[in-house]
């Protein structure tokens, strides 16, 4: 196992990532680098459906793989049947970005020569490893993507850029959404009350009260966004605010989302997917942390590449449970409209 790699003669290289929105994005810095180091090889991404769009149309992809792991490719069978078809593919080398049992499997059942992953999930499946110390929250999660390519002699750049397709028919898609919306030609924040997990979700009684607040105070359009989820959440919100906002949430792709937040004034979000989207698109984002684990911090996880605020407060909490917080989530509680939007106004 970590045998050297003979770089010259990699022609075919697949890259997996078949985690979530801002796990994808900040993948992208990886990409780039890849192929300023490989100019001539091909290189395909394995995603999830959900994920596709975001990787769609980057220039430094020649090919997007479909992984739907919670539909056709479900079974052991699907992956098995999976499998055979990246193996008639004759890809040279696999590089795992994010360790789990199946891209693991698929990639050894694949006959892949080179597989480069974490010391997790199946890893002796692998036959290039290195130790997966992303819970220690030691630098971004963008930085920690490049451990992988120092099996390959490649260093992580001194300037992480992430980067999102715009895509022109989503643009007159999305055209057409904010004119029907009254939302056309109207300067806008938008805003993300959700995420993936209770931990990190600042009350969205304090985001129905915040988007009062800057469109008495800025005179600008509040946009809801988000998927089915947030749905729920913004309805709440606007029963509970004086102003009227636009509620898009449920109603875009994600590709006609990175045309909005590319449009916007700010994004205002929880830590999650959007803010990685707002920054790989050059708009700027408040990102509100939870929690105090450190692989879960915005040391690890906060916005790069923009002048992007981040607010996280420290509850004094020795040992953090997340989503089974005894404290009723202080961290977040700790966090007031005032502060957020004092935030605001510095953009």
């Amino acid at each position: 196992m970590n045998e050297p790699i003979d770089i010259t003669k990699i022609e075919k290289i697949l890259i997996t990532r078949t985690d979530r929105i801002g796990d994808v994005v900040l993948s992208t810095p990886v990409l780039e680098a890849l192929r300023t180091h490989f100019p001539l090889a091909t290189i395909a991404m394995l995603v999830t459906p959900a994920t596709k769009e975001l990787v769609d149309g980057n220039p430094n992809l020649d090919e997007v793989i479909v992984y739907d792991k919670s539909g056709s490719e479900r079974s052991w069978l699907g992956t098995w049947r999976f499998a055979q078809k990246l193996r008639n593919r004759k890809f040279d080398i696999a590089i795992h970005l994010h360790p789990t049992n199946r891209v693991n499997w698929l990639s050894f059942f694949a006959r892949i020569p080179i597989r480069i992953g974490y010391d997790r999930k199946n890893y002796r499946l692998l036959t290039h490893v290195i130790p997966h110390l992303k819970q220690e929250g030691k630098k971004h999660e963008a930085e920690y993507n490049f451990d992988l390519l120092k099996v390959l002699g490649i260093e992580a750049t001194h300037e992480l850029r992430t980067y999102v397709p715009l895509h022109e028919s989503c643009y007159e898609e999305l055209s057409q959404i904010k004119k029907e919306a009254g939302l056309d030609g109207k300067p806008f924040i938008a805003m993300n009350a959700g995420a993936s997990c209770p931990s990190k979700m600042w009350p969205a009684s304090r985001f129905a009260e915040l988007a009062d607040k800057i469109s008495e105070k800025f005179g600008l359009t509040v946009v809801f966004i988000g998927g089915e989820k947030e749905k729920i959440l913004s309805a709440q919100m606007m029963r509970w605010m004086k102003t009227k906002p636009v509620d898009l949430a449920a109603r875009l792709t994600l590709s006609q989302l990175a045309w909005l937040l590319k449009e916007a004034e700010l994004l205002v979000s929880n830590d999650s997917g959007p803010v990685h989207i707002a920054n790989a698109v050059g708009t700027p984002a408040i990102s509100i942390f939870g929690r105090k684990q450190p692989g879960l911090s915005p040391k690890r996880w906060g916005p790069i590449g923009m002048a992007s605020t981040v607010i996280h407060k420290d509850a004094g909490c020795t040992v953090c449970i997340a989503h089974d917080c005894e404290f009723s989530f202080l961290c977040l509680d700790m966090i007031s409209v005032e502060e957020v939007l004092e935030a605001v106004g510095k953009y």
